[in-house]
C-alpha cells in the first residue's frame, strides 16, 4: 500500500493538514500522522487539538512514498527546528522519493536546501526562505520529487495533486466526483 507520513506540531495550519489526510485516504492511500511533540496529542495554529497516529520516537519512515509537511505558523517552524524531522527528510531526498510542503512549510526544505533548482510556491512573504528556488506564485507546483503548495486555498488542489502523483488521475477523477468537487 501507497503510505505518507505528515509531520504536525503545534501551531499547524489545520486545513493544510487534515485536508490531504481526508483526501488521500478516500484515495486508498495510507497516511500516518506523526506527533513530533513527545505525546499523541498536537494543537493547532486555531486551537484544535488532534490525536496523532504515532509520536516521532515511534515512527520508521522506511515504507514512506512521501513525508508531508503542512504549514502554519509556529507549526512549520517548529518541524523546521526538530532535527529528526530534518534527518528523515534529507533521508527520504537521497532515495529521491517524493516530498511535499505547504504554505510556511516549504522553508523546511528551502532550509535543507532541497529546493535547490527546483520551481516552489509557498505562502506570499516566504519566498526568501525557499534557498535555490525559483519562485512560482502558482496554488501548486510540481518539480520533480517535490510538490509545494502556496496555502490554505490551496489545501485542496494540493491534496489531489499528491493523489494523482501517488495513485493517478482516474482516482482523482471519481474522488472529485464523489466529493462534489469538480
Amino acid at each position: 500500500m501507497t503510505k505518507v507520513y505528515v509531520f504536525l506540531a503545534d501551531g499547524f495550519e489545520d486545513v493544510e493538514a487534515l485536508a490531504p489526510v481526508d483526501i488521500l485516504r478516500r484515495g486508498g492511500v495510507g497516511v500516518v500522522t506523526v506527533s513530533i511533540n513527545g505525546s499523541e496529542m498536537v494543537k493547532s495554529a486555531h486551537n484544535v487539538y488532534v490525536k496523532a497516529d504515532v509520536r516521532f520516537e515511534e515512527a520508521d519512515f522506511s515504507d514512506a512514498d512521501l513525508l508531508m509537511i503542512p504549514g502554519g505558523m509556529p507549526g512549520a517552524k517548529n518541524l523546521d527546528e526538530h532535527k529528526g524531522v530534518r534527518n528523515a527528510l534529507l533521508a527520504h531526498a537521497k532515495q529521491g522519493k517524493l516530498l511535499s510542503a505547504i504554505c510556511a512549510g516549504p522553508m523546511v526544505l528551502g532550509h535543507l536546501g532541497l529546493l535547490d533548482g527546483l520551481r516552489a510556491t509557498c505562502y506570499p512573504g516566504f519566498e526568501g526562505e525557499l534557498k535555490g528556488a525559483t519562485y512560482t506564485a502558482q496554488l501548486v507546483t510540481v518539480d520533480g520529487n517535490v510538490v509545494t503548495g502556496k496555502g490554505p486555498a490551496a489545501a485542496f488542489e494540493y491534496a489531489f495533486t499528491l493523489l494523482s502523483i501517488l495513485k493517478g488521475e482516474k482516482v482523482v477523477s471519481d474522488l472529485r466526483k464523489g466529493m462534489m468537487f469538480e
